[in-house]
């Protein structure tokens, strides 16, 4: 396939670059900045994704089969709430725009976020738990609320143009061999602890390019969304004592049994056949590199 990778040297999108690459696809990817390297069967441009005519003319020269969008700022706290916003929501309008032109099928990064709790000034419980992709869309910030309307671009954009557009809702991503989820576990204590909006769930860098795989590949039409989170929590600890220790209550539908993960991917494994195949417990130790073209 011809492949449009946006975000191109962030954390995930540098990792999907890598594996379409790898695997012998075309692929153009797309940053603010070009990478230090190069990748056999990828190439590099700068462009700024707000801007319509950079974002249209760098994805529709490609003549993309499919365009994988993880270009955002990522979080609150990097930029103004109002930068984040506007380059998020202008950013996946463009993107999913060209996608639309050019026939491509589209997968693109949505948020657990997009539930409200995570940013949240006081984190709060969602409805029930595991919370699933049905569940209300509540956000109070401006990195949410940039992925409730992206969900709705995503939607407009498949029934506009008849493609396929998958938002996919990553929990907190991590990275083979890093320290974070082992430095949070081994700080934490439950009567000291400040709520958590995510309910300390994760997902394994990997495990979210497997998903888009599983996307681009699953035959179907329209817009869906998928939840692509680890199996359990990085605690170590069962998740509904953990949560009602902290928060103090749970909601009154509560079906969680031991450590796990207090979102539900129950649809990725009916629909796409996917399922989280990482866990903390082994990548903590493990010394994979990241992509080499953005050390060179």
């Amino acid at each position: 396939m011809n492949v449009v990778v946006t975000g191109a040297t962030g954390g995930v999108g540098s990792w999907i670059v890598e594996r379409f690459a790898s695997e012998g696809h075309e692929v153009l990817g797309i940053d603010l900045e070009r990478p230090a390297g190069e990748r056999e069967n990828a190439d590099f441009l700068a462009a700024d994704l707000t801007e319509q005519g950079q974002a249209w003319e760098a994805i529709l020269a490609h003549e993309p089969d499919a365009v994988i969008h993880f270009a955002a700022i990522p979080r609150v706290g990097l930029e103004p709430g109002a930068e984040t916003f506007l380059t998020n929501v202008s950013s996946t309008y463009h993107v999913l725009e060209a996608a639309g032109q050019a026939g491509a099928d589209v997968v693109w990064a949505s948020s657990e976020s997009i539930y409200g709790s995570v940013f949240a000034d006081e984190p709060w419980l969602p409805d029930y738990f595991p919370i699933d992709e049905a569940h209300p869309r509540r956000p109070e910030d401006p990195y949410a609320t940039s992925k409730l309307v992206g969900e709705d671009v995503a939607a407009m954009a498949a029934r506009k143009h008849g493609i396929s557009v998958t938002s996919v809702r990553p929990s907190w991503v991590t990275y083979p061999g890093g320290e974070r989820t082992a430095q949070a576990r081994e700080t934490f204590d439950p009567e000291t602890a400040d709520p958590n909006g995510n309910f300390w769930s994760y997902v394994d860098v990997r495990d979210v390019v497997s998903m888009v795989e599983a996307a681009l590949e699953t035959d179907r039409g329209g817009h869906e969304t998928y939840l692509a989170v680890a199996a359990e929590n990085y605690l170590g600890r069962p998740t509904a004592e953990t949560i009602e220790a902290v928060f103090g209550d749970l909601p009154a539908e509560c079906d969680l049994e031991g450590e796990e993960s207090p979102f539900s991917t129950a649809k990725a494994r009916t629909e796409l056949g996917w399922e989280p195949e990482h866990s903390w417990q082994e990548a903590e130790d493990e010394a994979i590199a990241g992509p080499a073209f953005l050390d060179d």
